[in-house]
């Protein structure tokens, strides 16, 4: 297998300027997950690893070996796309044949390569269909074995599990997550979807408009983003945000004011921090619980049955709103008034550039947030 590294990448399209200066090391065996909003650039920066759109400027290196100019057939890919992209005319084990059988490889070559990746996906009894025969899971699964099939040294998966229904998209996850496992081999995955990301993913990079917000495992980016958009992209619901003022700096971190209740003082680093700034406190809707002690008071708008838990979604006044997620034993009813504590230790401050400030570890050291790879501005 191989790692993959780009250098100061850049892609335009005419005038229109879409990745930005990228720098990001791939290593080997690493499952590497792309996500960000649509037309942040996830897919191109993927095509470009892929050889199927120019790099502008930049050194795209796989293996150690610079392919800028290489041929897609000759960089040692294999893609997997959103489509299936299957020959309607053959069967499934020609489907996964085609691309050995254009290599020149023996008959017998191919016949075990098939098969074995046939096995490693369970679709040994499919072999004879054709792809109309096939469920759409099905259909992933030949595109992926076709993939399989090449040996290739990386892997790229571009939004493979999009048109799939959700039971399906569960089944193939878990199935691409295997292959992973018992290959270990360098695969790029793009998606939009965060639970694949955080699943799936060694390390998850952030992309917003052709650029790199933030690269880190799952957990890393989770709990410690390095900025505004990164804690309100991850997470499902997404992070809550509070405009507040600093009213208080210190070594035990930063107190503020929060909007018509008391003051939190939230462990983070107070380096650069003034009283009377605005910054904005971030907190996951996990971390906020109704309590007889709560420090904000609101009413309830919405309630979201979702059976082992359910979602409150509370107006505290002048348009602000929290997303709460409580147990699903609890009972509570929209228009209820409920008071709302705080965990100090789970919540984020994040400056008016968004920058987050750095959390203050149990020793009283700032934490790093895992910063992104060295990525320079257009």
């Amino acid at each position: 297998m191989a790692d993959v590294v780009l250098k100061n990448v850049r892609k335009s399209f005419g005038r229109a300027r879409v990745i930005h200066g990228v720098d990001l090391d791939v290593k080997d065996g690493e499952f590497l997950v792309f996500v960000g909003p649509s037309g942040c650039g996830k897919s191109t920066l993927l095509r470009l690893i892929a050889g199927l759109e120019d790099i502008t400027s930049g050194d795209l290196f796989i293996g150690g070996q610079r392919v800028n100019d290489l041929a897609p057939a000759k960089r040692g890919i294999a893609m997997v796309f959103q489509s299936y992209a299957l020959y309607p005319h053959m069967s499934v084990y020609d489907n996964m044949a085609f691309g050995l059988e254009l290599a020149k490889s023996s008959k017998a070559q191919i016949d075990a390569k098939v098969r074995e990746a046939a096995r490693m996906l369970q679709i040994e009894n499919l072999l004879d269909r054709k792809p109309r025969q096939l469920s759409g899971g099905q259909r992933q699964r030949v595109a992926i074995g076709r993939a399989i099939v090449r040996d290739p040294k990386v892997f790229l998966f571009d939004e493979p599990l999009s048109n799939l229904d959700a039971a399906l998209r569960v089944q193939t996850r878990i199935e691409i997550a295997k292959l992973h496992t018992d290959t270990r081999a360098t695969m790029i995955y793009v998606t939009h979807d965060q639970v694949e990301a955080m699943t799936l993913a060694d390390r998850i990079v952030v992309l917003n408009a052709g650029r790199i917000e933030q690269v880190g495992t799952p957990l890393e980016l989770y709990h410690r983003p390095a900025n505004l958009f990164v804690a309100g992209f991850l997470g499902s619901p997404q992070m809550n945000f509070i405009t507040c003022v600093v009213s208080h700096v210190g070594s035990d971190g930063v107190q503020v004011q929060l909007p018509n209740a008391g003051m939190i003082t939230v462990p983070v680093s107070s380096d650069g921090v003034r009283v009377g700034e605005t910054v904005t406190l971030g907190i996951r809707p996990d971390h906020v619980k109704v309590s007889a002690q709560g420090t904000l008071t609101g009413r309830i708008e919405l309630v979201e049955e979702l059976g082992e838990n359910h979602l409150l979604y509370v107006d505290f006044g002048k348009d602000r709103h929290l997303t709460i997620r409580e147990p699903g034993d609890a009972r509570h009813g929209i228009g209820q008034e409920v008071s709302l504590s705080l965990a100090p230790e789970s919540c984020h401050l994040f400056k008016d550039s968004g920058e987050a400030l750095p959390l203050i570890a149990p020793t009283g050291t700032p934490m790093a947030r895992s910063p992104s790879p060295a990525t320079s501005a257009a």
